[in-house]
């Protein structure tokens, strides 16, 4: 999620149609549904650079169809003990802001929000993850630039003070409260922001970072409460665009490691097995501006591979990353093999380390990973 494309159109879709309809237990649609085709008319759609504001740009894009906020981070308790965390807030809009009359109605929207949280609990080998809808109305849920607030229900991240965030979760036997600080500021993915997924006009985002969040406060879990400390990553993206039809999947990288610098990495997967020349990421360092990477900057070959008992697909386990322009050289794997969402869309995400060199110097990690693709393809999708 963040990440090229991070949640499929089929999903949104449909959930924006099931809970006009008052609908509470969603389904997938099928990837051949009329539903996956979306009509992007009268939606602003990104052609190029936008100038960043800040409080606008954290908050809501209402122009454009799809948009995400997303929070990963790894935590540990002071006897190292870890937990992987997943917090995230999907908006798609039903139609374009402009296209339906003044409503009245405390409940008239035209928006949908969705709400994905996860926690990886590594030492016990348990993966718990949950999702929620709601109407962007009545108070449900929503998101606010001044001062920044997204929220579903009590799943919520607001900012309390300057570059200072809380974050909130609780769900059955899970609750994760945290507070993050911003340490890195803003980075802009891409060119500007402006982040292309494909060569046809508009196929792109505006995708931006906060890299380095220092993290501390409390994750529960089966009735024990731990405090825990760590480092967070941010990704805010929003666009009109979808995959193409050659394209199946991506895999996502968001990478804290241990020269104090940051990475970000995508590649967009064809369905003929090749690498996608749009694919690409960022490395920032501990000071100077990032270094932005291409597709023939960097190189992530499969070492191993996880069958999932659930969804059926087989996810890359282990990975190599090469990139020769800053002397890294690592392995990715995993803190915990299963960490598959399976809710209304397969697809995996969760905490991995790293292990590796850099210019020639021993260098350890860790971050997030998201596949997806695997057990469906997600061409045509946003």
């Amino acid at each position: 999620m963040n990440p090229p494309n991070r949640l499929a159109l089929a999903l949104l879709a449909l959930l924006a149609l099931l809970l006009t309809a008052c609908v509470s237990t969603p389904t997938p649609a099928p990837v051949d549904s009329p539903l996956s085709t979306p009509d992007v008319s009268g939606f602003a759609r990104v052609t190029e650079p936008i100038p960043f504001q800040l409080p606008d740009a954290l908050g809501p894009h209402p122009d454009y169809q799809t948009e995400w906020w997303y929070y990963t981070g790894i935590l540990r308790t002071d006897e190292g003990r870890p937990f992987g965390y997943q917090l995230t807030f999907f908006r798609r809009a039903m139609t374009p802001p402009d296209s339906l009359p003044a409503r009245a109605s405390d409940w008239a929207t035209n928006d949908v929000y969705m709400a994905h949280f996860a926690i990886s609990n590594v030492e016990d080998a348990q993966f718990q993850a949950y999702q929620r809808y709601a109407r962007g109305a009545a108070g449900l849920a929503g998101a606010q630039a001044d001062p920044y607030k997204v929220w579903l229900y009590d799943w919520s991240v607001e900012e309390v003070m300057d570059d200072v965030f809380r974050l909130r979760a609780v769900q059955d036997d899970l609750s994760l409260d945290l507070t993050l600080t911003n340490e890195r500021g803003v980075v802009l993915q891409g060119e500007e922001g402006y982040s292309p997924k494909g060569p046809e006009p508009g196929n792109a985002s505006i995708y931006y970072s906060q890299p380095r969040l220092q993290s501390q406060g409390t994750v529960e879990v089966d009735g024990q409460s731990f405090a825990v400390t760590g480092l967070s990553w941010m990704d805010h993206e929003y666009g009109t665009s979808a995959l193409g039809p050659d394209l199946v999947g991506w895999d996502w990288f968001g990478l804290h490691l241990g020269d104090a610098g940051d990475l970000m990495l995508f590649q967009l997967r064809r369905a003929d097995g090749d690498i996608d020349p749009f694919s690409s990421g960022a490395y920032i360092p501990p000071d100077g501006p990032p270094i932005q990477l291409g597709a023939d900057d960097f190189t992530l070959t499969p070492l191993e591979f996880w069958p999932s008992p659930y969804s059926g697909a087989r996810y890359p386990a282990r990975w190599r990353l090469r990139i020769p322009a800053i002397g890294l050289d690592v392995e990715i794997s995993p803190l915990l093999a299963d960490q598959e969402l399976n809710l209304s869309y397969a697809y995996w995400e969760g905490a991995v380390s790293v292990e590796g060199e850099k210019d020639g110097q021993p260098l350890s990690g860790e971050g997030y990973m998201e596949l997806s693709g695997y057990a469906e393809s997600m061409a045509g999708q946003f």
